[in-house]
């Protein structure tokens, strides 16, 4: 059985370190601890240590058992008798052995004892947890262990572990039983078994969501401020794990305002800095019972209590406020702040500017001239404003305000050259915030697209590349707008149809592209382009592009995770939004089928891949063509 964790940029950043098992293969040791930690089975100590060397008692291992069975809600403070005589009402354990006895999870000795402090061995830990799935002994023939044992192993809960069978069990070998237990199915339903305790955590391949397992460990929100740590149920030191926007951070690098969520089984905190500033437009369903507000031009759902209450007719905000929202790890509103307490400067690039309908606070109907931009995080809010003297493609800065927005063009402070590092850390001599905010753009289009650091890695950026950069109080670079450095935000695919007329009495030229299956003819009039058919890059309107131009060729030997070796052995990186054509030969002429990446690697196919530029200037290769 392979226990396989489905992710989506993962909150949880740990290096992994496998544990081969001797019979059963390898399984990832902080991968299963994240996923009992999650579930609050096995958390360790204030230190977050699990100690998985040490020896594991009888009387600990029926507390995790009990912690990783469906009764784990209804075990109390203390045991109401003694469960055996060697466990009295006031040994620590006592409340989780008389729950296991009374759910038949457990039993003694023949001589009536329980031995609690006996490490325990793992054939008395795996008839344990074959309980949990629902076996019971008179499910087993022959002499014990030899059922429960074979059973173990055909239900893959030997995985990493590397007890023998009447030898005692280490803490890292009980991490692992119950890790392996979670994607078991109990014999009377056929249910994994974590979908027994968490609904929905395993599919139906038997692999491990673990956003979604994370969504039932999680707690909060909190807003960070003055006191705000004494919200949180445990304590909060240099040993808590932080994470702020999806990154690992010290506690110190979570700032006020933030919105913070915990889970307390993990000691780990996640923070993060969303906020969107603007009038509040609308108040949806109704200001009795809201569920979600409009701000800048688009709807937010409310996240919780405190935010439904501000917007409701017994809260503070009113249709035509001001406001700030902080919004939390889903993208709902976490929390309003009036907008003069929390004045957010917003930089990026005109999409459109617009005039629109606005109701003020008194239910009054008036017009205004809007401006929705592509901010630098990506968002693309739009603002009232008093000037309109702004065109697709301008660079502007937005200062929120009460009674709309000031807006100005933002100007370039200085030069700013070098070559990324690899890590994508700095551009020559100048770092890059750990919160860096970059935009490509291309301005004749008015389009753009978000880019990570380590996308730019090895590129040399010249002055030309940088429309405009912001340094944090750190004097790192915080915000840069680059002018299309990546071609990330242009198209790609195959040019299918060339009709190029020049003489002495007309000059014409009319050109049909394919763009991942849909077809698209651009007609340029008395102008040809000299192109020749084949894969192609589109910038700009795809009904009337800016520029079209032909793709470079290189002959493909294999291809390997996102690099493309050539049968020259020189590597290329294969863009994310590669689009890849398989292409048939028929009597009707030369077709091409819009594929997946995987469907041409590792069959029969000759595969030829079209890059846009060299790599140094931010090129990839763009479209893959097999025959």
């Amino acid at each position: 059985m392979k226990h396989r964790i489905l992710s989506a940029v993962l909150v949880l950043v740990l290096l992994l370190t496998p544990a081969a098992g001797a019979a059963g293969g390898t399984v990832n040791v902080q991968e299963a601890a994240q996923v009992l930690s999650a579930l609050d089975i096995m958390v360790g100590d204030q230190q977050g240590n699990l100690n998985l060397s040490g020896a594991i008692t009888r009387a600990e291992f029926t507390k995790l058992l009990m912690a990783a069975s469906p009764q784990r809600e209804s075990v109390g403070d203390a045991a109401s008798i003694a469960p055996y005589p060697d466990v009295p009402k006031t040994h620590w354990a006592a409340p989780y052995v008389q729950a296991a006895v009374v759910a038949g999870y457990v039993s003694g000795y023949l001589d009536g004892t329980f031995r609690p402090a006996n490490s325990i061995t793992l054939a008395e830990g795996v008839t344990m947890v074959l309980r949990l799935l629902g076996y019971q002994n008179s499910d087993f023939t022959g002499a014990y262990p030899a059922g429960q044992m074979a059973l173990y192993r055909n239900l893959g809960l030997d995985e990493g572990i590397t007890a023998a069978q009447n030898s005692a069990m280490t803490r890292q070998d009980a991490l692992l039983l119950f890790y392996n237990l979670m994607t078991a199915k109990q014999v009377s339903t056929g249910t994994y078994y974590l979908n027994v305790l968490e609904p929905g955590t395993v599919n139906a391949k038997g692999e491990i969501d673990m956003v979604a397992l994370l969504n039932t460990a999680i707690e909060g929100p909190v807003v960070a401020g003055r006191g705000w740590t004494n919200s949180i149920p445990f304590a909060v030191g240099a040993e808590t794990t932080v994470y702020r926007d999806g990154t690992r951070v010290s506690l110190d690098s979570i700032q006020d305002l933030d919105v913070v969520y915990w889970s307390k089984p993990m000691r780990t905190l996640w923070a993060y800095d969303r906020k969107v500033s603007g009038t509040l437009e609308t108040v949806a369903p109704s200001t009795a019972a809201p569920t979600s507000i409009t701000v800048s031009g688009k709807s937010y759902d409310l996240e919780s209590i405190g935010a439904i209450y501000d917007c409701s007719d017994l809260g503070s905000y009113q249709v035509g406020d001001g406001v700030t929202l902080l919004l939390g790890r889903n993208g709902g509103v976490a929390a309003i702040r009036d907008l003069e307490t929390v004045s957010r400067e917003v930089c990026g690039m005109v999409l459109r500017t617009e005039l629109k309908e606005y109701t003020d606070g008194k239910g009054a109907d008036y017009n205004a001239v809007a401006v929705t931009l592509l901010a630098t995080d990506g968002s693309q809010p739009t603002y009232q404003v008093t000037n309109r003297n702004f065109k697709p493609g301008d660079l502007v800065r937005i200062t929120p305000g009460a009674d709309g927005a000031e807006i100005r063009r933002l100007s370039l402070p200085g030069s700013l050259t070098g070559t990324v590092s690899r890590d994508g850390t700095y551009i020559g001599d100048h770092k890059l915030a750990d919160d860096v905010q970059i935009l490509d753009t291309f301005s004749n289009g008015a389009t753009a697209v978000t880019v990570r650091p380590s996308r730019l890695a090895g590129i040399t950026i010249k002055k030309s590349m940088v429309r405009f950069y912001a340094l944090n109080t750190q004097g790192e670079i915080s915000h840069l707008i680059l002018n299309d450095v990546t071609g990330d935000m242009h198209h790609y695919g195959i040019l299918t149809d060339v009709r190029e007329v020049e003489d002495m009495m007309l000059v014409s030229g009319s050109y049909t592209y394919d763009i991942k299956n849909q077809k698209y003819t651009w007609d340029t009039g008395s102008r040809v382009l000299h192109l020749r058919r084949g894969p192609c890059l589109v910038k700009g309107n795809l009904m009337a592009p800016e520029q079209l131009a032909s793709l470079t060729s290189v002959k493909i030997d294999r291809i390997e995770g996102n690099l493309a070796t050539s049968t020259g052995n020189q590597k290329y990186t294969i863009s994310e939004q590669a689009a890849v054509y398989v292409v048939v030969q028929n009597a009707s002429g030369t077709h091409y089928d819009y594929v997946s990446l995987a469907r041409v690697i590792g069959g029969s196919y000759s595969l030829t891949g079209y890059y846009d530029k060299p790599e140094a200037e931010g090129g990839q290769i763009r479209v893959i063509l097999a025959s």
